[in-house]
């Protein structure tokens, strides 16, 4: 491998993109080449820089357009002696290919770990939040002076409490051993409004130890029940199942 090729190839070494015959002959280069050595750090900086950057998804039509491109688009040549670019060019030119695709394509491939990673944080954060503002609205409700409780067992024989604070006008439901719901169903709750139900939202997914503590959501007012059904995801406008229990709420 002439040294001209040699030149060419700081991009695919940054990225661990030479096969085993070509590393070894360009590390070797790399004793006798400053300007080399330089360019590998700064690109091997480069591309660690690319893998923590938070990014935004690329276009569909980005990788078409890059492959497109990398047919047309040549890297500058090195500045060599007239006899080392003479000597293999067809080589050379090969390698230039070979380098750019491999330094365009790690480099796609850093921006999506990198956006994949930042949405995954993300969401675990936005989830430990919702968690974090369900368990102190539940806190709330069973830390008030005037609440009250009412308990009865469900159709499951699992056994459900419902919580009321009439200063607050909120309540919670707790339930113990409450099975998950049928494939592609969920729980959801309803105030009795004088046999009208009103939605109190759905419940989140169960947890591991069945136990379930859920602020029913809208104001408590005039109703004098609570109720569970089995519901489409996302919840229903009116009850389209029978309910799975009935609570009276405590006076």
């Amino acid at each position: 491998m002439t040294t001209a090729e040699l030149h060419t190839l700081t991009g695919a070494y940054a990225l661990h993109a030479l096969d085993d015959e070509e590393r070894a002959a360009f590390d070797r280069h790399l004793a006798d080449c400053p300007a080399c050595t330089t360019e590998v750090a700064e690109l091997t900086a480069t591309a660690a820089r690319l893998g923590l950057a938070e990014t935004a998804d690329a276009p569909p039509e980005m990788k078409d357009r890059v492959m497109r491109r990398i047919g047309e688009v040549r890297q500058e040549p090195p500045r060599t002696t007239a006899v080392d670019s003479a000597r293999r060019p067809g080589r050379a030119r090969r390698f230039t290919g070979l380098a750019l695709a491999a330094c365009l394509a790690v480099a796609a491939g850093l921006s999506g770990v990198a956006v994949w990673q930042h949405q995954e944080a993300e969401q675990a954060r936005q989830r430990a939040e919702a968690a974090e503002r369900r368990a102190a609205s539940v806190a709330r409700v069973l830390a008030a002076p005037d609440a009250r409780s009412q308990s009865a067992r469900l159709d499951s024989g699992s056994r459900a409490t419902v919580v009321v604070s009439a200063s607050l006008d909120e309540a919670v439901l707790l339930a113990a051993g409450l099975p998950a719901p049928p494939a592609g169903k969920v729980y959801q709750l309803w105030f009795d409004d004088g046999g009208t139900m009103r939605s109190a939202g759905v419940m989140p997914p169960s947890r591991d130890d069945g136990v379930e503590a859920v602020r029913l959501e809208g104001g408590v007012g005039e109703a004098s029940g609570v109720g569970i059904t089995v519901e489409p995801p996302g919840g229903s406008r009116r009850p389209s199942s029978d309910p799975i229990g009935l609570l009276d709420l405590p006076a």
